[in-house]
């Protein structure tokens, strides 16, 4: 039985994919490096996020790719949600599902999208700017008393199955994402949803 679902953010419950190719390719023209398409962002694409970033510039620190990010973002376009998916949380919430946010997004943009999607008041914790979520993962379930049987990590990269299962937690990945379906699959997640009936009907058949 599923009591617990701990989300990433952009990729699953916001519809950012291309919001997101339009900030990588503003931090490559920051430092000269060529525009990259979707399917390449995609074919690429892994978490912690500067694997991602270190395959096109191996000097890049940390620190400086935070702030060319957070430059990039305020020349994005606003996220919006998944289709349903504002819908389909609000049902879990009645349904008594427990709902976390664990995000490498920086607290100000998921602050504001939650409000401005209607959100407010569904998540038990919210965790935002996590470069690496292992310990952060490992708190969270501490910290809300999940029971890990009850537990399942819905994320979009390859980084929420390696440390829900490095944890002992099922993991779910979601194909409208940052990463194609075969990529994830070769991870062996617990659950590969294609669509939010699927996701709906992953939580509330148990």
């Amino acid at each position: 039985m599923i009591k617990n679902i701990i989300f990433d953010w952009s990729g699953v419950i916001n519809d950012s994919v291309n919001n997101h190719l339009f900030i990588v390719n503003e931090i490559f023209k920051k430092f000269n490096i060529k525009e990259i398409n979707l399917n390449e962002l995609r074919e690429n694409w892994e978490q912690p996020y500067m694997f991602f970033y270190n395959k096109y510039l191996p000097n890049l620190t940390l620190n400086d790719e935070q702030i060319a990010y957070k430059q990039a973002v305020k020349k994005c376009p606003e996220n919006n949600p998944f289709p349903g998916m504002v819908d389909l949380l609000k049902k879990f919430k009645r349904e008594g599902i427990k709902m976390a946010i664990l995000s490498s997004d920086f607290q100000e943009t998921i602050l504001s999208e939650i409000k401005s999607f209607g959100l407010d008041n569904l998540f038990v914790d919210i965790v935002t700017g996590m470069h690496d979520k292992n310990k952060s993962l490992i708190a969270m379930l501490k910290r809300n008393n999940f029971d890990k049987k009850e537990t399942v990590f819905v994320g979009d990269s390859n980084h929420e199955i390696e440390v829900g299962k490095n944890v002992g937690i099922k993991t779910a990945s979601v194909t409208w994402g940052f990463s194609p379906e075969k990529k994830l699959s070769n991870l062996n997640p617990d659950f590969i949803i294609h669509n939010l009936s699927e996701l709906k009907s992953l939580i509330l058949k148990n």
